[in-house]
């Protein structure tokens, strides 16, 4: 039996060196599942690691991906035929997945896969943001606002109780889809706005670093906090003692799997009580199409890649 894969042998741009390959599937191992994909969205965590960025702990040939939703076909008895995330194992760019057993999340039956197959890299870390970083009756500012994990926080934040929540965005069609959720939108060329709101902010999500981190860090109170999560711009930015960073990596080293699958368990019905964007679908041999589209600027649906 042959699996079909996007694989890359040497670090660049995806679509440049990604390969959609045919790979023999390997005899399943104890306390393996094996997954049919589904669905798997594209998101920069599945593409940063193709360019090279984290070379050091990506060993190659490589599949790409980090997440997506499928159904186990082979494994342990009580899984089969359910739908899970095959999460923490193999890339998930690829029709079938082997993944640990116990680190499998079973999806509950009201959740439909299209937002299941995205219910870990961002809504994850959202909810780990905000459990680290608890925002009750304080001002919060966002930055790259329109993205998914960006929209999840300030939706969250303010139902836990936070004061307020400023948005700064890149894009003006995202500004009255951020009102809408009660969170207030900043265009990102507003700087004496974002000056004034920064100035205010008790505790600041970033997604961006480079110059706008900088903006930032220099109006803000020394009293805030500045917790950068990603670096889209890929730029650095001076590091000051009120910066702290979360690596989603790093908080998961320490979960035991009864917190892993716990985890889940919170997420998903606060998850489905949420605004997300909607899905675009791309056959799998459309897949630069896919990328091609999570590249557009202003976009405001993600786009899954369907098995």
């Amino acid at each position: 039996m042959n699996n079909i894969a996007l694989r890359y042998h040497r670090f660049g741009e995806p679509e440049s060196v990604l390969m959609r390959e045919t790979i023999a599937l390997a005899p399943l191992s104890a306390g393996t599942l094996r997954v049919e994909m589904c669905f798997a969205p594209v998101n920069a965590s599945d593409l940063i690691p193709v360019t090279g960025a984290y070379r050091h702990r990506t060993p190659l040939p490589a599949v790409a991906g980090y997440e997506g939703v499928g159904t186990v076909i082979d494994g342990p008895t009580p899984l089969l035929g359910k739908r899970v995330l095959p999460l923490r194992g193999q890339g998930t760019w690829q029709r079938w997945v082997d993944c640990p057993a116990e680190l499998a999340i079973q999806v509950p039956d009201e959740v439909v896969s299209s937002l299941a197959a995205r219910a870990y890299i961002n809504p994850l870390a959202a909810q780990m943001l905000l459990k680290r970083y608890p925002v009750r009756g304080k001002c919060v500012l966002l930055t790259a606002a329109g993205s998914d994990c960006a929209v999840l926080l300030g939706q969250w934040a303010l139902r836990e109780g936070a004061k307020v929540v400023y948005g700064i965005h890149r894009s003006p069609v995202h500004a009255d889809r951020l009102a809408a959720m009660g969170i207030t939108p900043v265009s990102q060329q507003d700087l004496p706005t974002i000056t004034a709101m920064s100035a205010c902010a008790e505790i600041v999500f970033d997604a961006t670093g480079g110059e706008l981190a900088e903006a930032i860090l220099r109006a803000m109170p020394e009293s805030g906090l500045f917790v950068c999560y990603g670096l889209l711009s890929g730029k650095p930015f001076t590091q000051l003692p009120q910066v702290r960073w979360f690596h989603m990596r790093n908080e998961l080293a320490s979960l035991s799997v009864k917190a892993w699958q716990d985890a889940f368990r919170a997420l998903w019905p606060r998850l489905q009580a949420s605004q997300c964007s909607e899905s675009r679908l791309f056959p799998f041999e459309a897949w630069r199409d896919a990328l091609a589209w999570y590249r557009e600027p202003g976009r405001v649906s993600k786009p899954l890649i369907v098995y």
